[in-house]
């Protein structure tokens, strides 16, 4: 049966992961931000859809990670290409990062199913900052604590392939392929390729109930795999109730409402299941999300990825 056959895929990834690090944003909600992870996104949900998502990390810890995203894309009138703005705010410690990307997706119909393969390619800048004078140096006279970076544009290009059917969809991206020092003098490393593979879907359990597995799978040069893990159960199209489990980092939960066809709330709140518990609040994080009506369309259902 073709469910037990994505069940099976999905087990087989989270038994893959045996730590994680953390370079890039990472978010609970991942699925409301596919944008962010895979220019191939761009344009499967048929309309246009803007998202916004707030994190903020570790609460209760000075520098801890806070990470503001804005997505915003659409299919043109020919429905093949896709378009889309990504804009990321990342804060962590004395580092700022903002990422503006411009997201491009071409789409392959096939005529004996309702699935889409498309291709897709971002390109944009990161305005980095990087105030390391106004850290605590343990030595005064410190060289790499007089090293600050003030407005560093570098450059982006990321590219992914993503397919999707009405009930399941897998990605395969890499968001930033340029690998880039923020200084000549390679104090400073900011961006270090990774490499994401997404899998999910959902199936109906009974009238009133869905259940959506996916999982993300992330893979980086010089660091363990990383892999998040969730599944929501979605009551009546409306209430989206969930859990996360971050391998050896974090475990949590969210809830989403759906408002309507068009708009969707939702808050997530994790905690880390490492030592690090001890010292934070947990992680939190709220979404927006809201889908625009397209000419002669209509919505017959929410979409669920």
């Amino acid at each position: 049966m073709r469910y037990n056959k994505f069940i099976l895929v999905f087990l087989g990834l989270l038994l893959m992961s045996k730590s994680i690090g953390q370079q890039e944003a990472q978010f609970t909600q991942y699925l409301d931000n596919m944008q962010y992870y895979n220019p191939a996104y761009v344009g499967s949900r048929g309309m246009m859809n803007v998202s916004a998502i707030h994190r903020q990390q570790w609460v209760g810890i000075e520098g801890a990670p806070m990470t503001q995203v804005l997505n915003i894309n659409t299919p043109l009138k020919y429905e093949s290409i896709g378009l889309g703005l990504n804009v990321l705010n990342d804060r962590i410690g004395s580092l700022r990062q903002t990422w503006i990307n411009v997201d491009f997706s071409y789409s392959l119909r096939f005529k004996k199913h309702d699935g889409r393969l498309s291709f897709g390619l971002k390109g944009g800048i990161n305005l980095v900052n990087n105030n390391l004078s106004s850290l605590y140096a343990v030595d005064a006279g410190d060289f790499l604590a007089t090293q600050n970076i003030s407005n560093k544009i570098l450059p982006n290009l990321g590219a992914g392939v993503y397919y999707h059917s009405k009930h399941f969809f897998a990605g395969l991206s890499v968001p930033r392929i340029v690998e880039s020092l923020a200084d000549p003098m390679g104090l400073n490393y900011i961006d270090q390729r990774h490499y994401y593979l997404t899998v999910g879907g959902y199936f109906i359990a009974n009238r009133m109930l869905k259940i959506r597995p996916s999982a993300m799978l992330k893979v980086t040069e010089n660091a363990p795999f990383a892999l998040d893990g969730s599944l929501a159960f979605i009551f009546y199209d409306k209430f989206w109730l969930g859990g996360n489990y971050r391998v050896l980092e974090s475990a949590g939960g969210f809830f989403q409402y759906q408002f309507n066809n068009q708009f969707k709330i939702g808050y997530a709140f994790d905690i880390s299941t490492s030592k690090l518990f001890r010292h934070n609040y947990g992680t939190h994080e709220i979404l927006l999300s809201f889908d625009f009506l397209m000419r002669k369309k209509s919505i017959y259902s929410p979409r669920y990825f």
